[in-house]
């Protein structure tokens, strides 16, 4: 029981979190200068028609009123009615959040896969020259701006080379009879790969440099050195003894780096045309779309607390220290 009482004060701090950014965002959008409507109302409505429209969607209100309204239906899974689409908001997010979970899981994987194995490669060679030249690498990727990146990527494998679509999720003219047909096609793991890769050189510096330095911290403990004593291999060494313990902190930052990913997100799908959250998200501000930015802000603050709140059950599950504190 005592265990489980950080944990459980954990979930309801990150559930205030998520209550003050409903709240954020309600207010966020009806405090703005202008009329939430605006984008919605036609020049050519009469001034009853725009009257009807405020009560419709219940701005005739107070405030308070408003806010109570809000709550109950997103309790209810309603998110409100698009302006630009003329749909409800959910159905338009779920249709975009399927693709933007899949580059942001995909290109991290790769980070991470990479990032582990170099990283605990790097402090096995710690003061080779190799180290000593991998590491500048690894912190201009990480210092590159995403955008730049990607534009990189575009310009050498999509339009010098012509190995790779310059955007969307498929081919003008294919068509799929499910989303599962569409996922595991070439086709679209062909329009995946320039952003997936983007996110992935991005990503994997913070993976590769913490494995490095848990790694060299790992080494240095009495278990490693009572192993090369024994006469083991380099790899039981670095593999068996050494990563297998400088794992976990690398593990449960992957779920922390989740929400840091759907930032970059929002610039990479722009660059890609990649018809996900973050891309909708920014075309739903321009087009004062405040249903949909309301609606795909929250659904990114949904997953962003979320991955936390699976962090913290990482690191009470994987680490016994915490999980008999």
């Amino acid at each position: 029981m005592n265990s489980l009482k950080p944990l459980l004060i954990r979930t309801l701090q990150l559930a205030l979190v998520l209550w003050a950014v409903v709240t954020i965002l309600f207010l966020m959008f009806r405090l703005m200068p202008g009329s939430p409507l605006a984008a919605y109302i036609d020049p050519t409505f009469t001034e009853e028609q725009q009257e009807a429209l405020i009560r419709q969607f219940g701005l005739d209100k107070p405030l308070w009123q408003q806010y109570f309204t809000y709550l109950v239906n997103l309790l209810k899974g309603e998110l409100g009615y698009s302006f630009r689409y003329r749909a409800p908001v959910a159905e338009r997010i779920w249709l975009l959040l399927p693709n933007t979970l899949i580059l942001t899981f995909s290109s991290l994987i790769v980070a991470y896969v990479f990032g582990i194995l170099a990283g605990a490669w790097l402090a096995w060679r710690r003061g080779s020259r190799v180290e000593v030249a991998a590491l500048p690498v690894v912190l201009a990727t990480r210092a590159m701006p995403e955008f730049w990146l990607g534009m990189v990527l575009l310009a050498i494998f999509s339009f010098s080379l012509g190995w790779f679509p310059a955007g969307g999720t498929r081919s003008a003219g294919t068509d799929y009879s499910s989303l599962w047909a569409l996922y595991t096609s070439a086709d679209f793991l062909s329009h995946l790969a320039l952003p997936m890769l983007t996110l992935a050189i991005y990503s994997q510096g913070l993976p590769l440099l913490l494995m490095r330095s848990n790694m060299l911290d790992v080494m240095k403990e009495d278990f490693v050195t009572m192993a090369k004593v024994k006469g083991l291999s380099s790899y039981a060494v670095v593999v068996r003894h050494g990563a297998r313990n400088a794992l976990l902190p690398v593990v449960t930052s992957f779920a922390i780096a989740v929400g840091y990913q759907l930032q970059g997100n929002v610039v990479v799908e722009s660059v890609f045309s990649w018809p996900g959250l973050g891309r909708e998200l920014v075309a739903a501000v321009l087009a004062s779309d405040y249903p949909l930015a309301q609606g795909a802000f929250l659904m990114i603050a949904i997953v962003v607390i979320a991955m936390n709140l699976i962090a913290d059950l990482l690191y009470t599950f994987l680490d016994p220290r915490i999980s008999h504190a």
